[in-house]
């Protein structure tokens, strides 16, 4: 029971990572279109 325990708890951590990690990839890939769209605009 105690390492099904530890399982789950490794992979709950893995997946709140990788959500973090994808959400910042989001914001990266935004802030990179909001620049280039106000350099077209000049």
């Amino acid at each position: 029971m105690n390492k099904l325990t530890a399982l789950i708890a490794v992979a709950f951590a893995l997946l709140l990572s990788g959500c973090n990690t994808v959400k910042g990839v989001g914001q990266d890939v935004q802030k990179a279109g909001n620049a280039i769209e106000r350099a077209a605009n000049k």
